[in-house]
């Protein structure tokens, strides 16, 4: 039995065999329109495969890489399988006859296939050299960049991100990031050919960026040096294109033209990248990055913590007073890694608190004669000062000095010295001047010479680091060599009740006392020189017209601030001849003096805030006045003061506030004068509770930016068909019981910001029937509204009767609208993005237009306990205050 049970699995295994013989040929038919499918798909797969491993090595070879023999063989083998596959395909129609024949023509297929197949998964990753990634040295250990590194590697090689570009002030530490970013490709290749880095410099010499450029990819030699700048522009990107590299640019001061050095664009080269450093948002944005990364100042705690690594902690244990002036000492540095590194290292030999308290006396009066400053720190910052275009920019710059450290400069504030210190010429055109003032300022923001810190008040502020303060008032002394050739600073620093001395007083031109304690200017020889003085927010005692028989070629005077010196404001005013601008804001004049009357060149006077002034009574024989600022005065308007502003020929600009006691004729004169309400850009109406009736606009309003009506009981606000308001883009409303729509708005084309509330009969903000008498064909409303907020309206029903674009709306604030049950949106409303915070349950009420607009708007909706508006969102935006 054993014997048979044997020979039977003998005899199995050859007909397994045979069985699985014919099961393979029987496929060879079966599965014939398969197989010459597959076929042909692998060709071309090896096909391609072959045309980019001879790319790959003709790209070797221009660098001295010998092609392999393994190589050749590969290639020869797939040239004769192409044209047997060629043959094969083209006697496809032999399938159609005999069994025989159709039997071999699939075994020719299936066999052809499977060499394809083996010589498409071939490797020949090795005729490709590698390019090793040498590490740039770095120092030892870097404080406070670990998050800003993880972000912008992990943004760098993100899919997609062809640009990275990273800017900031210069010694904020860009390009240790940016090398921190390099020599993480030393590790973690990510699949690049080349990894390249070039430093570019303030002098771009695009040649010698090509040589290096050359040099990183073996490009260089004798040969490339007899090349023309065009020849190796052509040689670069021809080589480049077929390459998958990142390229580090660091320190770009222009817009650097790819093309013209031969790197292929990366954000049409796919899977290439290019990452640089700029102080310059400007250049970021030429070089087509949309959203640049800024490197900042280190904070508080990262700061003091690089600094103390620098000064060490043998000196820092010598006194138990030195830790708490080392803080003192490293606050001066405002977080500037630059400054941190070296007066830490300056300080590490310092073993006293009486040189530590010393070194505080020096930056706080001169830092530029700190060890360090003069020959490290400054002349670094000075290259973006250097590289501002043009001598009026930067003696703009330079004026930004005159401020205290850390303060907040209002722009329009700071735009208004320029032009009547005449470095911006306003002589023609006011509003020119400005814009021009607006730019500049945006430029200096660009390179990080200045900081945008928002708004106060809901207006624009910028600031100056106190580094790049230094570095001006270096600048202004010829850097050191004449401390009062330029500017005298006693801004924020000197506590003495008297004037400093000072050895050359008539060498000055620009003197800043701001936010000091001096009381007496007694012994203040005359300064010829002298023509800004800002003297803003010194104190209660300050007597402030003892400086005018000192000061008689003054220009700018600035003595706004919450101080009793205007109260006596004498006639020595009368001696400021050459005076142009004069801001008395938030002082405690009452009435014009006499003296000031005399001031025949004064064009900007600034009485906002002045809650205790009664009378501009004489204001008519300032005929030069071309700005007048009388927004939240107190000054309550009567018949001869609307007579003597009449008479102003040369009044552009006029902000105001109306506190209306007079009567109802009074206001509607005020209303219709074309020569008051063409220049006025501030109008506030407050507790106008006698004129129930309403008021009318009957005169174009082109220059009104900021309209605010409050507390008034005015039951509607018309407007006539040659009204306009095309500058307004910002209206408040408040407490307006009396009024029933705000139709008037739709000759508001640019409003961005509308408030309204606590008005209790409010029911339309456009009335429908209303918008029909007035509407010009083809207005809608509402195109560059941002930010809309009902606030307590309790009659409101409708903000507009059908939906609009809102193309430009961020926000909609709706805090107890009961009666409110529809909003002006559909599916396509707002495609930027709306959020629409409400109090209560009032979304549950809500009409959408339909399904589709509900899923769309629904979860950006914010249900919060309330509504707060800060005034800095309320005038966010706002054109008037040059956004």
């Amino acid at each position: 039995m054993g014997n048979c049970f044997s020979a039977s699995i003998s005899l199995d295994e050859p007909v397994k065999k045979v069985f699985e013989w014919l099961l393979e040929k029987r496929g060879y038919t079966h599965n014939l329109v398969n197989n010459l499918v597959a076929l042909e798909a692998t060709m071309e797969e090896l096909k391609a495969k072959r045309d980019d491993l001879l790319r790959r090595r003709k790209r070797e070879e221009d660098i001295g890489q010998l092609m392999l023999e393994k190589f050749q063989v590969w290639l020869n083998t797939v040239e004769t399988i192409a044209c047997k596959v060629n043959d094969i395909v083209n006697a496809r129609n032999l399938e159609r006859q005999s069994f025989m024949s159709r039997y071999l023509y699939g075994e020719s297929v299936f066999l052809t296939l499977r060499k394809v197949e083996e010589l498409k998964n071939e490797d020949f990753e090795v005729i490709v050299v590698t390019h090793e990634v040498e590490e740039l040295p770095l120092q030892p250990t870097i404080v406070g960049q670990e998050t800003m590194l993880e972000k912008a590697w992990n943004h760098l090689i993100k899919d997609g991100v062809g640009l990275m570009g990273m800017y900031g002030m210069g010694g904020v530490g860009k390009t240790t990031l940016l090398t921190q970013i390099y020599n993480k490709f030393s590790t973690d290749r990510r699949g690049f050919d080349y990894v390249i880095w070039v430093v570019v410099s303030k002098e771009l010499q695009m040649e010698k960026i090509q040589d290096d450029i050359a040099e990183k990819v073996g490009l260089g030699g004798k040969q490339w040096e007899e090349k023309t700048k065009r020849q190796k522009a052509d040689r670069l990107f021809n080589f480049l294109k077929e390459k998958r590299f990142v390229l580090f640019l660091d320190d770009i001061w222009e817009k650097m033209e790819l093309v013209e050095i031969g790197v292929p664009d990366p954000r049409t080269q796919k899977r290439c990248k290019l990452a640089f450093t700029t102080r310059s948002t400007d250049v970021c944005a030429r070089m087509g990055v949309e959203k640049p990364m800024e490197v900042q100042c280190l904070g508080g705690n990262d700061a003091f913590d690089l600094f103390q690594m620098k000064v060490g902690q043998t000196t820092l244990g010598r006194d138990p007073g030195i830790p708490v002036l080392a803080k003192e000492v490293a606050k001066k540095c405002s977080g500037l890694p630059l400054a941190l590194n070296s007066i830490g290292e300056t300080m590490s030999s310092k073993k006293t608190v009486q040189e530590w308290r010393n070194a505080i006396d020096v930056l706080n009066s001169y830092a530029a004669e700190f060890s360090g400053m003069e020959d490290k720190i400054l002349p670094l910052l000075k290259y973006s000062y250097d590289n501002l275009k043009g001598e009026q920019v930067k003696q703009c710059f330079l004026y930004c000095a005159l401020f205290p450290e850390d303060a907040r400069i209002y722009k329009e504030d700071l735009i208004d010295y320029w032009i009547y210190e005449e470095i911006i010429d306003g002589s023609e055109d006011l509003e020119r001047a400005e814009n021009k003032g607006y730019d500049i300022i945006g430029s200096l923001v660009c390179t990080s010479l200045l900081m945008d810190s928002g708004y106060v008040d809901g207006k624009g502020v910028v600031c100056m680091h106190d580094v790049v303060r230094e570095m001006a008032l270096w600048i202004a002394s010829n850097l050191g060599t004449q401390k009062q050739a330029f500017i005298q600073v006693f801004a924020g620093v000197v506590v003495s009740r008297e004037i400093p001395k000072v050895k050359k007083w008539n060498v000055e031109r620009r003197m800043s006392m701001i936010e000091n304690k001096i009381e007496h200017l007694v012994g203040m020889p005359k300064c010829m020189e002298v023509t800004s003085l800002l003297t803003r927010h010194m104190g209660q005692k300050f007597r402030s017209t003892e400086f005018c028989i000192f000061l008689p070629n003054l220009a700018v005077l600035d003595l706004s601030g919450d101080h009793d010196s205007v109260k006596i404001f004498s006639e020595d005013v009368s001696n400021l001849v050459s005076l142009q601008y004069l801001n008395l804001k938030n002082s405690s004049i009452s009435h014009l003096p006499k003296g000031l009357q005399e001031l025949k060149k004064l064009i900007h006077l600034n009485l906002e805030g002045t809650w205790d002034l009664t009378s501009i009574v004489g204001i008519s024989s300032l005929h030069n006045l071309r700005v007048l600022k009388l927004a939240f005065s107190g000054l309550i308007w009567d018949l001869q003061t609307v007579t003597e502003l009449e008479t102003l020929e040369d009044l552009e600009i006029l902000t105001t506030r109306f506190y209306v006691s007079p009567s109802l004729g009074l206001m509607g004169h005020i209303l219709n004068s074309h020569r008051l309400m063409s220049c006025t850009k501030s109008l506030t109406i407050f507790d106008s509770n006698m004129i129930s009736s309403g008021i009318s606009f009957h005169v174009a309003m082109d220059k009104l930016c900021d309209l605010n009506i409050e507390d008034s009981s005015i039951s509607e606000i018309k407007m006539r068909r040659i009204c306009s308001f095309s500058s307004l883009v910002k209206v408040h409303i408040k407490g307006c019981d009396g009024l029933r729509e705000l139709t008037f708005l739709m000759f508001a084309p640019n409003l961005r910001i509308l408030y309204v509330s606590s008005a209790k009969d409010l029911e339309d903000i456009v009335n429908k029937e209303k918008a029909c008498e007035v509407k010009n064909s083809g207005v809608v409303p509402f195109q560059n509204l941002k930010y809309l907020h009902l606030i307590y309206l309790r009659k409101l029903k409708k903000i507009y009767w059908s939906p609009l674009p809102f193309p430009c709306l961020v926000q909609i604030d709706v805090d107890y609208c009961p009666y409110m049950r529809k909003l002006p949106l559909n599916s396509k409303s707002g495609e930027n993005g709306c959020i629409i915070r409400y109090t209560y349950d009032w979304i549950r009420d809500v009409e959408w237009e339909d399904e589709a607009t509900k899923t769309r708007f629904l979860s950006s909706c914010q249900k919060v306990s309330h509504i707060f508006i800060s005034s800095s969102l309320i005038f966010k935006d706002s054109k008037c205050f040059h956004l």
